[in-house]
């Protein structure tokens, strides 16, 4: 049941409409609200549920909350707290005053609750599953960081760059809350691409690469046909529907080809980090709201030595980990 939802309830027979609170498993109703589901003064309910508890009938603390209201006194707005009851309450004070309408209000109250649960049971059973796949994602997550920590001996912007990807990683699964926030899944990408990109297009951003910054005369150098293959595969589709249907599928699908492929003879991860940020500049896509890259530029090196040591059969997860850590929603 979700935490705090307000449902109409009118009485029978009547025009009498009551907003009644769904929280916690069952519902809730204030003094004043009791009395008129009762029909009686609110003095008279008041000493009903004084001796409700005078007499141990129910516990006092279990079945009663404070709510903050809204209430306007004099031209003003003034906020006051409520003490509502829950349906125990409402039951022992329905059958104290022998009433018809509390006897018609639990038959409600009851189907309300059962539908909920019900409810509640579904959505709470699909969300432990996706924690589980969240966190078998994260833990596989940190079996590549563990990899690469053994593999090479790294510099400290490097080491820093992983640290980050396990932090901002953390952050998107929010596996340290409640899993809620953001899940394991391609979700708040973006559909509209602004710029489609070709091998020509590729070559030549890779040649203002090597002009900018220099490089050995065999940076960039293709060694066989996997580069063109490489972009030429992120925009595959079957039956009219893509594959990778998102910018930040095929980024990161591309990021992953050039590294994985080895196609240059020297410089495959630079070349590759290079063209995925120029993807996602080229889209629009590249900074946030604030100003500051998606994903900053120890992340993207940390990123690049994971893919690189990656297992062919986790291709999957390292596409997720880089969608994930340049998700807007994040």
């Amino acid at each position: 049941m979700a935490t705090d939802q307000i449902i109409i309830y009118q009485t029978p027979g009547s025009n009498s409409i009551i907003d009644v609170q769904l929280k916690d498993d069952s519902v809730w109703l204030s003094q004043r609200q009791l009395a008129e589901l009762f029909k009686k003064d609110s003095d008279t309910i008041g000493l009903h549920i004084r001796n409700i508890y005078k007499e141990g009938e129910l516990n006092e603390k279990a079945t009663t909350e404070e709510s903050s209201v809204v209430q306007q006194e004099a031209k003003r707005n003034v906020k006051r707290k409520v003490k509502k009851y829950n349906l125990d309450v409402i039951i022992s004070v329905g059958y104290r005053v022998k009433s018809v309408q509390g006897t018609q209000f639990r038959i409600w109250a009851n189907k309300v609750l059962k539908d909920y649960l019900i409810k509640g049971y579904v959505i709470n059973e699909q969300k432990l599953k996706e924690q589980a796949e969240q966190f078998n994602s994260l833990k596989q997550t940190i079996l590549l960081l563990d990899s690469v920590l053994k593999s090479k001996e790294l510099s400290s912007d490097e080491a820093t760059g992983l640290l980050q990807v396990v932090t901002d990683y953390s952050y998107a699964l929010d596996i340290l809350d409640k899993y809620d926030h953001q899940q394991l899944s391609l979700e708040g990408t973006t559909d509209q691409q602004l710029f489609v990109a070709t091998y020509e297009d590729a070559v030549k951003a890779i040649k203002n690469l090597k002009n900018k910054f220099g490089g050995s005369s065999l940076f960039g150098n293709e060694k066989d046909d996997s580069f063109k293959g490489s972009i030429g595969t992120i925009y595959q589709s079957f039956g009219g529907v893509e594959f990778y249907p998102t910018i930040e599928e095929k980024a990161a699908n591309l990021l992953y080809f050039v590294i994985k492929n080895h196609s240059f003879s020297d410089g495959n991860k630079r070349i590759a980090a290079y063209l995925f940020v120029w993807f996602l500049e080229k889209n629009g896509i590249l900074y946030r709201r604030d100003g500051f890259k998606r994903i900053a530029d120890n992340a993207l090196v940390a990123l690049t030595l994971m893919i690189a040591e990656s297992k062919p059969d986790e291709k999957d997860t390292m596409v997720k980990v880089v969608v994930n850590l340049i998700n807007p929603k994040n």
